[in-house]
């Protein structure tokens, strides 16, 4: 005789959260709100989904104990919490200390002579992922996890300008553009102008708005998705390189990122 089915939440055709377990329908939810750009609501979870609400509530409050969401001020809204932040963090930092997307970069130093970089966006700053120095003496250090303000950075300006100025504004308007040396840019005016002509350009420049005497000029590793958020970046001292002269590293940069995108659509297989 064949025993009944056990009861509990079924994967239906479409459903975002399907999971054979409790723990993963906990990681789909995870997945469903890390990869949005707005906090989410319960009732707007269970509009998308199609799932119970006291389900739903149920596994917030879970994901919420865990530290791995936060609830707003608000007390409706949610969104990705320190703890799977600094998780998702930690996968990067590990997966790129060694392998391909290290050799890239590595050439890519090589081909420049410069220090290079593989950076992401995490929360309002830029993290760098990975990095190879260059050989010459007079250099900055920025090991891998190291932060710097996504407003006075290449990398930080380049994820920006794939945003709509409402997102941008969402993500910046909130806290003050604070400011590091004499050309960092602190008004969202300004800022504003800056992105628009990234985007049309396709690159980013940092021309010592974080560090004096730093220049930096940076590329989208390019994704599956409309928007990326993975970066490579070269930077030098501006004894070396100005503003002028960084856009004639562009085509390296660009191999650089063709190579590392072409090693993220192979790992996702």
């Amino acid at each position: 005789m064949t025993s009944p089915a056990p009861s509990g939440p079924r994967d239906l055709p479409g459903d975002p959260l399907s999971g054979e377990t409790p723990a993963l329908r906990l990681f789909a939810l995870m997945e469903l709100i890390g990869g949005k750009d707005h906090f989410v609501t319960l009732q707007g979870l269970v509009e998308e989904t199609g799932l119970p609400k006291p389900t739903l509530h149920r596994m917030l409050q879970q994901l919420e104990s865990a530290g791995l969401l936060v609830r707003q001020a608000d007390g409706r809204h949610y969104g990705t919490g320190a703890r799977l932040r600094s998780f998702a963090e930690t996968l990067m930092l590990n997966t790129v200390q060694f392998g391909a997307r290290h050799a890239v970069l590595r050439h890519l130093a090589a081909e420049t002579g410069e220090t290079c970089n593989i950076t992401a966006l995490s929360g309002d700053q830029v993290v760098y992922l990975d990095r190879v120095e260059t050989d010459e003496p007079l250099r900055v250090q920025l090991g891998p996890g190291s932060r710097v303000p996504m407003h006075a950075s290449a990398s930080g300006k380049r994820v920006l300008a794939q945003l709509s100025t409402r997102q941008r504004h969402r993500l910046l308007e909130h806290a003050p553009l604070q400011r590091f040396t004499p050309h960092t840019i602190t008004s969202l005016e300004a800022l504003d102008a800056e992105l628009d002509t990234i985007a049309e350009q396709g690159y980013a420049i940092d021309d010592e708005e974080y560090l004096p005497g730093l220049v930096c000029i940076a590329v989208l590793v390019p994704g599956e998705s409309e928007r990326s958020n993975l970066c490579v970046a070269t930077q030098a001292p501006v004894l070396r390189i100005d503003r002028s002269s960084a856009t004639e590293l562009l085509p390296a940069l660009r191999r650089a990122a063709s190579a590392l995108a072409q090693i993220e659509q192979e790992g996702s297989r």
